[in-house]
């Protein structure tokens, strides 16, 4: 069966054309101007980074006293090296893994467009996306200045309610916000913590 996203859009022609790895650079983009995620000196935590375009958006903004660590089971497009960058390749859920990004950290911001491997059964699609949204949640909890920012993707229709209802407990301000760059049948939206409470 042909992937119905195998034709590039519009996004996906922006996104090879500005030397970007995927589209999804663009959801990020729209959230940081909307949100100020992360300022040009910060240290931020990139969470299923691969193949690398939320990575390359955060160091084409950040100044050299910037820093981003990144993380993924895949490598990062080769194209993606920087000074800047610590990129840890391994699962997120592994405890060696959390260590070496604690190591690195704390962060100002915490970042995650993880998405999980999809079977097409929508009730075990979202409940996938909800784990990775809950450990990407554990790591803001757990690596976030105060007054950090975090943003996280999840698949609508699971429980992003109840993980809008954690960050409202933790940020000043939570909210869900589904950039113009997903695509219309896309059932993924994002979470908006802002302002870590410590």
């Amino acid at each position: 069966m042909a992937n119905k996203y195998s034709e590039p859009d519009y996004w996906s022609k922006k996104a090879f054309s500005e030397g970007y790895p995927a589209r999804s650079v663009y959801k990020l983009e729209e959230i940081n101007k909307k949100f100020s995620l992360f300022s040009k000196s910060d240290t931020v935590l990139d969470l299923g980074a691969a193949p690398g375009s939320w990575t390359v958006y955060v160091l084409r903004f950040l100044n050299p006293a910037g820093k981003i660590t990144s993380v993924d089971l895949k490598p990062l497009d080769s194209s993606v090296y920087d000074q800047r960058l610590s990129f840890f390749q391994g699962d997120m859920f592994d405890k060696k893994i959390m260590n070496a990004i604690k190591e690195a950290g704390p962060y100002d911001a915490v970042i995650c467009d993880a998405a999980p491997a999809t079977t097409g059964n929508k009730t075990v699609d979202t409940a996938r996306s909800s784990g990775l949204a809950e450990l990407a949640v554990y790591y803001a909890q757990t690596q976030l200045k105060k007054g950090g920012n975090f943003t996280v993707k999840i698949f609508q229709g699971g429980d992003e309610q109840q993980h809008l209802k954690t960050l409202r407990g933790m940020f000043k301000t939570a909210k869900a916000f589904k950039p113009e760059a997903c695509r219309n049948s896309s059932i993924e939206t994002y979470l908006i913590g802002l302002d870590f409470k410590g």
